[in-house]
Formats: C-alpha cells, sequence, structure tokens
C-alpha cells in the first residue's frame, strides 16, 4: 500500500461504530507468499487480536469483536475490513501483491471487499499527482463518482454506507491537500535546498552546507509521533547498508523547544545513528515552512551539489528508497 493512503489509514478511526460485546467473529486467511507468521487486527477501543500460522500454514482464530471498520496488518503492510457481528470471513491474498490480490469470501464480507476495492480506487489518486490540474480533477472526479455508485448498488450495512459517504469527503479533501503538496515538491525539483543551522545532539551546530559533496537524506519528525517513530528501524537499516558511502543521513526533530531534553534522552534510549538535529522552531522552522511541510514523517533527498532530488521521497519502509539509493550510490 503506498503512503499517502498507509496515512489515510487514520480517516476511519473516528468512524469506527461499537456496538455489544460478545459479537463473535469467525476468521480464516490463506496468504501466499506471506511477510510474517503473525497476522495482526488492530481497531478502537484498544482492540488487538494477534493471530498466528497453524501447521496447515493458515491464520485461523475466533473472536469476539464490535461492528465497525478495523485494519489487519502482516507486519509489513495495512489493509481495512469491516467486522460483522457472526461472520465468517475467509481471506485470501498474494503478500508480493497486496492490494491487488485482496479477496474475502464468506459471510458478511461485502463490506470489507468494498474497502479492498476502494483501496485500489485509491492508489489512481496518488498515481494521479503527477498530472495537470484538470486532468487531476477529472481523475478524482470520475473515482469519485465510482464509489459513490457503487457502495449504493451494494447490499451494504446502513451504517457502514452511512461511515463511507462521510469518509468520501473526507478523502477529496485528502486528496487536494496532497495533490497541492505534490506539485510543490515537483516544482522544487532540481532548485537548490533551502539552508538550516541546527543544534546537534553531539555538540555545537551544522548547517546544510557543510554536507555538500554528499547526498543528504534528510528525516523530519518528532518524538510523539508514532509513524515517525515507526519509521526508526527501518531507517536504521539503510544507514546500516549504505554506511561508508557518500550520503548522509539526516534527522531533524520538531519537537518544541521546552521538549529539548526529551529529544536528548529519545536519541540516546533508542541509540539513533545518523546526524541528529533539532530545529530551532519547531513547525515555524524556516527550513521546514520553505519545504510546506504540514506532516510527519517527511523525508526529504538532496543532492552533493545541495540541490533538490525529492522534496518527499521515498520512506525509509519504502523499497524505493533503497532502489533509488541504491542507483545514486553505485
Amino acid at each position: 500500500m503506498k503512503k499517502l493512503f498507509v496515512a489515510g489509514l487514520a480517516i476511519f478511526s473516528v468512524l469506527n461504530i461499537t456496538a455489544q460485546s460478545k459479537n463473535q467473529i469467525k476468521f480464516t486467511a490463506k496468504i501466499a507468499n506471506r511477510n510474517s507468521d503473525t497476522l495482526v487486527i488492530k481497531g478502537n477501543n484498544n482492540f488487538k487480536q494477534v493471530i498466528p500460522i497453524n501447521k496447515e500454514e493458515t491464520f485461523v482464530a475466533s473472536f469476539d469483536a464490535p461492528k465497525g471498520f478495523y485494519v489487519f496488518s502482516d507486519g509489513t503492510e495495512s489493509s481495512r475490513l469491516y467486522l460483522i457481528p457472526n461472520s465468517v470471513v475467509n481471506l485470501t491474498m498474494n503478500a508480493k501483491e497486496f492490494d491487488e490480490t485482496i479477496v474475502f469470501s464468506g459471510k458478511g464480507v461485502d463490506e470489507s471487499n468494498f474497502l479492498a476495492q476502494q483501496a485500489l480506487r485509491n492508489e489512481t489518486i496518488e498515481n494521479a499527482f503527477s498530472k495537470e490540474p484538470a486532468e487531476f480533477a477529472a481523475i478524482l472526479e470520475a473515482k469519485e463518482k465510482t464509489d459513490v455508485e457503487s457502495l449504493e448498488k451494494g447490499n451494504f450495512d446502513p451504517e457502514f454506507k452511512t461511515a463511507m459517504k462521510s469518509n468520501f469527503e473526507r478523502f477529496h479533501e485528502f486528496s487536494v491537500q496532497n495533490y497541492e503538496s505534490a506539485s510543490k515538491a515537483n516544482k522544487m525539483k532540481g532548485k537548490p535546498s533551502p539552508d538550516f543551522d541546527y543544534v546537534n545532539y553531539k555538540g555545537g551546530k551544522t548547517k546544510l552546507s557543510d554536507l555538500k559533496g554528499k547526498y543528504v537524506y534528510i528525516d523530519l519528525w518528532a518524538t510523539w509521533c508514532a509513524p515517525c517513530r515507526a519509521e526508526i528501524p527501518f531507517l536504521q537499516k539503510i544507514e546500516e547498508k549504505y554506511h561508508g558511502k557518500n550520503i548522509e543521513f539526516v534527522s531533524i526533530s520538531i519537537d518544541k523547544a521546552k521538549d529539548a531534553e526529551k529529544w536528548k534522552k529519545f536519541v540516546t534510549d533508542k541509540n539513533l545513528g545518523g546526524t541528529q538535529l533539532f530545529a530551532d522552531k519547531d513547525w515555524e522552522s524556516e527550513f521546514v515552512m520553505a519545504y510546506g511541510v504540514t506532516g510527519i514523517p517527511r523525508f526529504i533527498l538532496i543532492d552533493p551539489k545541495g540541490n533538490i532530488i525529492n522534496s518527499e521521497a521515498a520512506r525509509p519502509s519504502d523499497p524505493a528508497l533503497d532502489s533509488q539509493l541504491n542507483t545514486l550510490l553505485k
């Protein structure tokens, strides 16, 4: 699943529909080329169901879950499903083609199949971010029309339909905002990056211009940001792989000034590598504002001359980053 819509999963957290407890779900999943021997289903109110693989290489569990939206994950990628009391949910998929191969069968699964298909339609919007404004607007309008028609034709749970209509509105706003951000990013490509001069965890201050002659991969993050923290293990692996190569990995915290000590402790406790910096004015730092940052984590890739390669670079967890760095650093 692409990064835009991984972030978009959060939209559903406010839509989860609670119901009476003790609503049993019978769940089975058969996953080809699986990434893990454990499948995890999460929902509102700290709901978490961990399903280990059995001897038949199938994920099987019976559990109680209120009606509503959930996210399942194999530890590498995630997708959504909708659980209804007394459902029998059978999932089949190929983890190498995660979104494209998800199919639910059984009882009470129409809503989950709708979500799987909608995820594919959502990705067409991200792929259209490079289009001209009029073409992007036409693609978004066509996608939304298909969403609405598919929802109206289906025999879906009424509460699901109400929640999805609200989600369509949120997704429209979300897509327009991200299109505008992507357009700005494309315009910055090849131009000199704004500079910074920030406090270094190891002492003194570090400027971006100090790093000319190297590729620079910048991670804008904060200690309070869960998605940022989730990227840390992947970033550490990338740093280790390209250690000694002509690249500097720079993490810039946009925590508030009052949390500087908290940031230092986090860097120490997590043994963070690379160059660890602390922005001077959190979200209002000139470097952050120059890139139009409205959400984190945000990754930026700069060439040895100080020019922007990508102002919205791939995340460490995205294989596309490793592929790009491997090409640049040969």
